[in-house]
């Protein structure tokens, strides 16, 4: 087995000061997925495996993955800087989580984490995060791996840390944290003596809502996993299926309590009875083993639950019911901060300090506006039933009336507001389509410019590498060009770009790109099995058709050409290598007397 020294030799190499504490690795790992679970610590020693692992750009998420990632890091120590450092792996939660260090010997040593077992062992230090302590570090590079499993979401932001900064930075973030779950457990208790005193089945619902939104919060800060359940693994009904299937299923129960949704908004409160459904088949799911369908369901459920919930909120605010606005407002942070975590648990938004805590503050507004809500219900319950008394048969003709008239308003604003929209999407569908254009061609010959040709290249080069096929370039430059300008005019030089242009357009297959690089050079990248013997022959029909005259006035314009031709992947595996190798290939033609081709490395 090979050293973690030796397995470094591609990685990039973090260099640790005195001032790194609290620095972000991302940006400089390297990771590769494990399709099927095949690999093990002994494969990193194979180089076909390390060719396969790919800088993370500073990514810290891969979202909802059937399959484990290995995450590599490489770091070492610049003199002075102190000796003892720690890795924090500051995800949500993560499942099943293994550290693998060099053991001095030549091999590894496995650590296992995640919520497979209990908190201390899963961990160095007793933080909320996994916490690991790294060997000494010195000026030799030390490579190490993690491998990472959560079909609900792969997360791992990694920081190094002195252990001092650390204590000090989770001191100030369990204040904060602190006070958000004083607040949301002073308004638990405050509504299950309401509940207990009145047997209000919305104040019932509010309580389960709000006790699975206080332990989805525990769970997602880490504090649940080390004061709750710290010594044995995390079982399911306290992982990120089954609690955050708690919060949906009471929320969803007291939106339909608190909006009397089964008699003022029919469909919505079907729609609200099937989510209900959908999470109890969540944490089924879950507990069978099925970790990343219930992940998928709670997706699925962003479509049916949230939608119906507010627009049932919207519905009953319009009616008139004033608890509705309330329960709009919370929810809608609610919900900007559940797309929040959904966008991270999809890996569309990489994980960051500040997005730790939107949910607990929205959690604990909604806790607050919600309770305002029930206060405000149970009184507008009294006085609708006071005045329902006396004034049934008044109310219900003028709220048909205005009903109606509401409804054709409605309808007709509904009309004109369509008509207007339809009108400026087609306008902005035109704007955007001329955008796109000028973006990815040339004014002046209409031909696709170097963006355009950079794109076309990217492509053909992945479907090439998949059926190894050669590609070609063919740089193409107009010799003696400037004195055109400089005799007939710059109307002269454009027409000759213009017809240039449209003569190379002319003579090469559809399939293959033409662009226009700038000022009076072309290109053309050629596709297909046959590149290579069609580049040389295009080449030469390319030498005799642009040499013939342009008819300008009463004058004839000619240039001669010279052409520069590389292959792709024998000269360059990227497009800057492969446009270089053209244009030197270029330069030796027009070296040679041009009006000529030249491929290169070839005499």
């Amino acid at each position: 087995m090979l050293s973690g020294l030796t397995l470094a030799a591609r990685a990039d190499v973090i260099t640790l000061d005195a001032n790194s504490s609290g620095q972000a690795l991302n940006p400089h790992i390297e990771l590769l997925e494990d399709p099927g679970a095949r690999l093990s610590i002994d494969d990193m020693a194979d180089p076909a495996v390390q060719q396969r692992f790919v800088p993370a750009q500073g990514k810290g998420s891969v979202g909802q993955s059937p399959n484990p990632w290995w995450i590599k890091v490489t770091l070492q120590a610049r003199e002075p800087s102190p000796d003892a450092w720690w890795l924090e792996v500051a995800a949500v939660s993560l499942l099943d989580l293994q550290l693998f260090l060099p053991d001095g010997e030549r091999g590894w040593q496995l650590r296992q984490s995640g919520e497979v077992v209990a908190f201390e062992e899963g961990r160095d230090h007793a933080h909320r995060r996994l916490l690991f302590q790294l060997p000494a570090l010195g000026e030799q590079p030390l490579t190490f791996y993690m491998r990472s499993y959560d079909p609900a979401g792969n997360s791992f932001p990694l920081k190094v840390w002195q252990l001092n900064d650390l204590n000090e930075l989770a001191a100030n973030e369990n204040l904060w944290l602190g006070v958000i779950y004083g607040v949301i457990t002073a308004l638990l208790l405050y509504n299950l003596f309401i509940f207990l005193a009145l047997r209000d089945s919305a104040y019932f619902w509010y309580v389960v809502t709000t006790t699975g939104a206080l332990l989805m919060i525990l769970g997602m800060t880490g504090h649940g996993f080390q004061y709750l359940w710290p010594n044995a693994a995390v079982p399911f009904w306290l992982d990120r299926i089954s609690l955050p299937a708690l919060w949906g299923f009471g929320a969803c129960r007291f939106t339909q309590t608190l909006l009397q949704t089964r008699r003022h908004v029919p469909w919505a409160h079907h729609l609200l009875t099937i989510s209900c459904a959908l999470y109890v088949v969540a944490v089924i799911a879950d507990v069978l083993g099925y970790r990343a369908v219930g992940a998928w369901i709670f997706v699925l459920l962003s479509f049916t639950a949230i939608p119906s919930a507010i627009w049932a909120s919207l519905v009953r605010w319009r009616q008139g019911y004033f608890p509705a606005c309330l329960y709009f407002c919370g929810y809608g942070m609610i919900l900007a901060s559940i797309n929040l975590l959904l966008l991270r648990a999809t890996g569309i938004v990489q994980p960051a300090s500040w997005s730790t805590y939107v949910f607990p503050i929205a959690v604990a507004a909604e806790s607050i506006l919600f309770s305002f809500a029930l206060a405000y219900r149970i009184q507008l319950l009294k006085n609708q039933r006071a005045e329902a008394l006396l004034q049934a048969d008044q109310e219900k003709t003028a709220r048909l009336a205005h009903v109606q008239a509401s409804a054709n308003e409605l309808q007709r604003a509904v009309e004109k507001r369509t008509a207007e929209l339809k009108a400026t999407n087609l306008q902005l569908s035109q704007r955007e389509q001329e955008l796109h254009h000028a973006a990815f061609h040339d004014a002046l010959t209409e031909l696709p410019n170097r963006r355009h040709l950079i794109e076309q290249f990217e492509r053909a080069a992945r479907e090439a590498s998949q059926t190894e096929e050669t590609l070609a370039l063919l740089l193409i430059d107009l010799d003696h060009f400037k004195p055109i300008n400089d005799r007939h005019g710059h109307d002269a030089g454009d027409l000759m770009l213009q017809q240039i242009g449209r003569r190379i357009r002319e003579h090469v297959r559809t399939t293959d790109t033409v662009a226009r690089l700038g000022g009076d050079e072309f290109a053309v990248l050629i596709e297909g099995a046959d590149a290579q013997e069609y580049a040389h022959d295009i080449a030469g029909r390319l030498l005799t058709e642009l040499a013939r005259p342009v008819a300008y006035a009463e004058h004839a314009l000619t240039v001669s050409i010279s052409i520069g031709v590389a292959f792709y992947p024998q000269h360059a595996g990227q497009f800057a290598g492969l446009y270089k190798a053209a244009d030197q290939a270029l330069y030796q033609a027009k070296a040679a007397g041009r009006s000529g081709t030249a491929v290169y490395g070839e005499a």
